[in-house]
């Protein structure tokens, strides 16, 4: 198992043990990012947002880290709309810099309360 993959699992394992909230998840291409909240009980999707749908596909003169700001954003105002106020965030096998930061700062500034492994306290 390489470096990545141990990350990943690591961090899946300390949220689902550690939380009962759900999941903000988020997984980035080279071109893309997609992002979705899950109910792990359920094991359903409740709320998704990615760079591939068409209000985002529109945008392709703006830079990866607009494109991660925005899709934060879309995904705050969904889950407030479905009224999902707090979720643990999963960053995956990812370090918290960088587009994912950015992602997950515009998340909690548009209204969603985190909780996680980078954020073991309410911001």
């Amino acid at each position: 198992m390489n470096k990545l993959n141990r990350r990943k699992y690591r961090v899946r394992y300390k949220l689902k043990k550690n939380s009962s909230r759900n999941r903000l998840s988020v997984f980035k291409s080279n071109n893309h990012i997609y992002s979705q909240v899950i109910n792990d009980k359920k094991g359903s999707t409740l709320v998704s947002a990615s760079s591939v749908e068409k209000i985002f596909v529109k945008l392709k003169d703006i830079s990866k880290k607009e494109m991660a700001e925005k899709i934060g954003s879309e995904i705050a105002k969904r889950s407030l709309e479905k009224g999902i106020k707090s979720v643990a965030f999963d960053k995956g096998r990812y370090k918290y810099h960088g587009i994912i930061k950015i992602f997950a700062d515009s998340a909690r500034n548009s209204g969603l309360k985190f909780w996680g492994l980078n954020v073991w306290k309410w911001k």
